[in-house]
């Protein structure tokens, strides 16, 4: 009796099974879904969504070069030309939802794109963040809120895909062969070899990470045909992920808006994403201009592989898989960087020009001038405490660096007069940086809070914020270990300079 070249649906089910738990079991991927989850939950809720988004991507110091370099691009960089050095001014330049689509499409990268398999990883990760951009401008039109999820769901359409590519690539090459001789689609080909089409294992992987079910169902494949105009946010969703990974395939054939293949994209999509020939030709050539624009600013050609002798990851792609920004400079004992007056220096000039430019809302200049002392003076806590009248207490408000969360909630203090160095520095207006406060002298003035909340900070500043003879809070900031290079005249009047900014914003009428 002759063999069954099909499988049987319950012969195909293990091979997905198998599929998802390497997957499982695999720490990078692992990693990323989680970094994915916790990216996707950040909310656009004002000073509060930026906030947090600011945290996560600078707790990750490779990917906050990254979007920093992004910032940078001609694309993006302000029509001053000073250059971005916060994650808070590349949240507002770029957009919060640009950003936070871009740190994961970067933690994609990071994770995929040093795969053994390059050239099909490389070909479907181009796909994935191409299809991203066709969403992000699908949202930018939309009428419905919450329309940036179109763009996730369009980043992770082919994750499935991905993962094959990178994990099981005989597996990958198979469907690939099945579905180019013709007689069976691609979703056929990976039902057949994986039990499962690549749609199907791009939800069951997002599911296991906890993504939304609203992502997750927009990856859902459309019936064939021309689609009608959406009776809701989940079907526009979803016709718009699947528009969007489409789009990027043909887009990576360099095929435009009147190939016979853009004609057959606008009659699907047309009538459903009010789409014609004018305005798909004008988002072919937004998309390919965000894509090339990349690539060409970046200056990041693809490298050769010497073990296959295939090009590398393009630009963008190696943008976002390399560590990106300058050289380090290198830190002292410290963690004080070297180059210190520099990224100071960096920091005044942009606060100064988002203030010129009528970006400086009070919450904002605040928190790029604690993110300029935090990275450029090297600290590892940081945060800006003011006077909560009600409760008769200083409060920290916001807060970079590690355990930022925790020690932000335990860093509140009375507002009445003391004799401890904090209400020391406010009554006399006086800007402090202690080396070492393991000295007895300045031990014996640290309040009880600040011994038990940060026991072991051996260097610090605090800088008291007084308008008018109103003590109205301070910055903090310090690190574990004490620091004998001091701060220098000239970065002092950097500091300053800064802490300047933050007065004249806070001052009533400025």
């Amino acid at each position: 009796m002759p063999s069954n070249p099909h499988p049987s649906d319950s012969e195909q089910r293990p091979v997905r099974g198998a599929l998802l738990k390497k997957l499982s079991g695999d720490e990078g991927m692992f990693a990323l879904g989680a970094s994915v989850a916790r990216v996707v939950q950040l909310a656009d809720s004002d000073d509060q969504g930026t906030q947090s988004l600011a945290y996560y991507v600078l707790s990750d110091v490779a990917l906050t070069q990254k979007v920093l370099r992004l910032a940078n691009t001609p694309t993006y960089r302000a029509a001053g030309g000073t250059a971005v050095t916060t994650i808070s001014r590349a949240i507002s330049l770029l957009g919060f939802d640009n950003v936070k689509t871009t740190a994961m499409a970067m933690l994609l990268v990071d994770t995929l794109a040093n795969s053994r398999h390059a050239h099909s990883v490389r070909i479907e990760l181009e796909a994935a963040l191409c299809a991203s951009l066709v969403g992000r401008e699908m949202a930018r039109l939309s009428v419905y809120q919450g329309a940036e999820e179109a763009a996730i769901g369009a980043l992770f359409k082919n994750i499935g895909a991905l993962v094959v590519a990178s994990h099981e690539h005989a597996l990958f090459r198979e469907i690939g062969v099945l579905a180019a001789a013709g007689k069976v689609t691609e979703a056929q080909a990976a039902l057949q070899v994986l039990g499962c089409s690549y749609d199907s294992l791009s939800a069951a992987i997002l599911h296991e990470w906890k993504i939304p079910d609203v992502i997750v169902r927009a990856l859902a494949p459309l019936p064939p045909g021309p689609c009608k105009p959406a009776a809701g946010r989940q079907e526009w969703m979803r016709q718009v992920v699947s528009f969007s990974m489409e789009t990027a395939r043909l887009l990576a054939r360099r095929l435009g808006a009147d190939s016979a293949e853009g004609r057959a994209l606008e009659q699907r999509y047309g009538a459903a994403l009010n789409l014609d020939q004018d305005r798909l030709a004008q988002l072919f050539a937004t998309v390919s201009r965000d894509m090339d624009g990349l690539l060409e600013s970046l200056q990041m050609g693809a490298q050769a592989d010497p073990d296959d002798g295939r090009p590398g990851l393009p630009g963008v792609l190696a943008q976002a898989a390399m560590g990106a920004g300058e050289a380090p400079q290198g830190s002292h004992p410290s963690g004080k960087p070297h180059n210190a007056r520099e990224l100071l220096l960096a920091g005044v000039q942009e606060v100064t020009q988002m203030r010129a430019g009528g970006h400086g809302k009070v919450n904002d200049i605040i928190q790029a001038v604690l993110e300029t002392l935090y990275r450029g003076m090297g600290f590892r806590f940081a945060t800006v405490c003011l006077k909560d009248v009600r409760s008769g207490q200083y409060r920290a408000r916001v807060a970079f660096g590690e355990r930022h969360a925790e020690r932000q909630a335990g860093f509140v203090f009375p507002s009445a007069a003391g004799d401890d160095l904090f209400h020391l520095a406010m009554q006399n207006n006086a800007d402090l940086m202690i080396a070492d406060a393991s000295a007895p002298k300045i031990r014996a003035l640290l309040p009880e809070w600040h011994r038990r909340l940060l026991p072991d900070a051996r260097s610090f500043i605090v800088l008291p914020l007084v308008v008018n003879s109103v003590q109205l809070g301070l910055f903090y900031a310090d690190r574990a270990l004490p620091a004998p290079e001091g701060v220098p005249p000239d970065e002092t009047s950097l500091i300053r300079a800064l802490k300047g900014q933050v007065l004249v914003a806070l001052t009533p009428g400025s």
